[in-house]
């Protein structure tokens, strides 16, 4: 069997007795197919290497800039908290708590809008607008002087967020191996820690600042987003138009040969480049695939703690610490968070079918720094504090979850869908979270301590029941016939003399879900 067209240009499956070539619309298959169909491109590995470190070279840092930016930009409400935000703007704890919640509520909302753009536009292309955007959000915190701006200009910045993370999923996985996408995910995500070490030092520069007419928080605020950040942001926005590439088929810093190298190197992820139009059933599939709502309970759960980015600083300092002392303190938040997600990622990478374990264990230190928390003497505020950085070596396994989920989905349509579910999922555990820091708990904060303390015992266990699910289904493919299916198909092009051609697409590049094409195997 292979594949021909019907009357409305679609592919549909034909006999082959009675069609000797069978032909695939260029809109159902990957827009690598095209560069690669008939070639048989022996890969050469120092050339591939060559290739792949020309990549890191030119889309690597300004992915991990951009992260950079991001994180310490949204994490600016937390670092203001004890500056003074709360005091000068007079929020309530509930209004607090709501300026955190609305950033992941918007996000949420638009997430899945975010991801079908990113399928229909050029990836640089529209990123980079949402950054100018942000940007522009960004330079109007400092002239917030109540609830209700600071919640606009958070609902914004939550909105252009929603194309970053799941920009750099889909740009991972057009780019790089399996393998590879564990390693590059974990860089760019660990560029989170860099930016709260710095936020720390300007926080801490910021209170000795004493001018009339602004607060610590607003000279915080100001110099950092509508100077540094800001300036920053709006550079990265320009240079992400001009310089950061679409896809390896159009990379301008690549020859015509290395990009036809580029893409031949992600063959064996059996999961192509990208297709720009939008397929119903694969849509559907994501929504009725099991692994996809194992990985969305995982992110809403693992990031029901992470309302603690905006209640860290308040918490080190409920502990006895002075303001000074909890800004630099902060900084050490981000150096555990450098350290683990970089030792996480390269274990996970260096070890075969080690994601589920190694992030599984990851958690213990979580569970360890929420008992110490609790129970530890009130008095003995520097064994809090060291139970409070546990709390952040678990984010390694998230991020193995990201590379994990793009690694697994094929089918363009069906990855962007999953990558929008999972970050939806994310969303609603950001956006839930902060909800529990209520005031009537402090300052032990028992019940928040609870419920972060069972996300991390489940967390885990659902990375370990994903494994043994995919695991299964490898070993089910495994005993299976091989499937000739889709192994005659082509695609028509016209030759420069006017001559028309059919040229056979790999497998690789049909734009096939994980579940349709049962070459497909997970990687574990």
């Amino acid at each position: 069997m292979a594949y021909d067209l019907d009357d409305k240009g679609s592919p549909k499956l034909t006999d082959e007795k009675h069609h000797p070539a069978h032909a695939v619309s260029t809109r159902e298959v990957d827009t690598a197919a095209a560069l690669v169909a008939g070639d048989d491109l022996e890969l050469d590995e120092a050339e591939a290497l060559r290739v792949r470190k020309k990549i890191d070279w030119h889309i690597l840092p300004m992915m991990c800039v951009l992260y950079w930016i991001q994180f310490m930009d949204k994490t600016t409400l937390g670092s203001s908290a004890i500056l003074g935000i709360r005091e000068a703007t007079h929020l309530t704890t509930n209004q607090y708590n709501w300026l955190g919640t609305i950033f992941y509520l918007s996000y949420l909302v638009f997430e899945y809008p975010q991801n079908l753009a990113l399928q229909r536009f050029p990836v640089g292309k529209w990123m980079s607008l949402n950054i100018l955007t942000w940007g522009i959000a960004l330079a109007a915190h400092a002239a917030c002087t109540s609830f209700a701006g600071l919640f606009v200009v958070r609902f914004i910045l939550g909105i252009c967020e929603g194309s970053i993370t799941a920009g750099f999923m889909i740009v991972s996985s057009m780019f790089y191996t399996r393998r590879e996408q564990t390693l590059r995910v974990g860089y760019w995500f660990l560029m989170n820690g860099t930016a709260q070490i710095i936020s720390g030092f300007i926080s801490f520069g910021a209170l000795h600042i004493h001018t009339k007419g602004f607060e610590p928080w607003q000279w915080h605020v100001s110099p950092q987003l509508m100077i540094i950040t800001g300036a920053l942001t709006l550079i990265t926005a320009v240079t992400y138009w001009f310089l950061f590439p679409d896809s390896p088929t159009n990379a301008w810093f690549l020859t015509p040969h290395e990009r036809a190298i580029a893409v031949a190197r992600i063959k064996e992820n059996q999961t192509g480049v990208e297709n720009k139009h939008f397929k119903k059933e694969q849509m559907i599939e994501a929504f009725t695939d099991p692994k996809t709502w194992l990985f969305a309970l995982f992110s809403a759960l693992d990031n029901v703690p992470n309302s603690l980015t905006n209640q860290r600083q308040i918490i080190v300092a409920s502990f006895g610490f002075s303001n000074l002392q909890t800004t630099l303190l902060g900084c050490v938040d981000g150096l555990i968070e450098i350290v683990t997600i970089w030792t996480g990622v390269t274990l996970a990478a260096r070890w075969k079918d080690a994601r589920a374990y190694v992030g599984a264990v990851y958690f213990l230190p979580n569970l360890l720094g929420v008992l110490l928390v609790n129970f530890l003497p009130w008095s003995d505020k520097v064994g809090l504090l060291f139970g409070q950085w546990l709390t952040g070596v678990g984010t390694t396994g998230f991020v193995l979850s990201l590379s994990w989920v793009s690694s697994v989905t094929a089918g363009h349509t069906k990855r962007i869908t999953t990558n929008a579910i999972m970050l939806c999922a994310y969303c609603i555990g950001n956006a839930a979270g902060p909800f529990m820091w209520q005031a009537k708990y402090k300052p032990r904060n028992h019940v928040p301590w609870i419920v972060i303390g069972i996300c991390y015992v489940i967390c885990p266990l659902l990375l370990l029941a994903l494994r043994v699910l995919l695991k299964r289904e490898n070993e089910r493919r495994n005993a299976e016939p091989p499937d000739t299916t889709y192994d005659d198909v082509y695609i028509e092009e016209v030759t420069p003399d006017g001559k028309t051609v059919e040229r056979k697409v790999a497998k690789a590049f049909l734009d096939l879900t994980d579940r349709e094409n049962r070459d497909f195997r997970y990687v574990l």
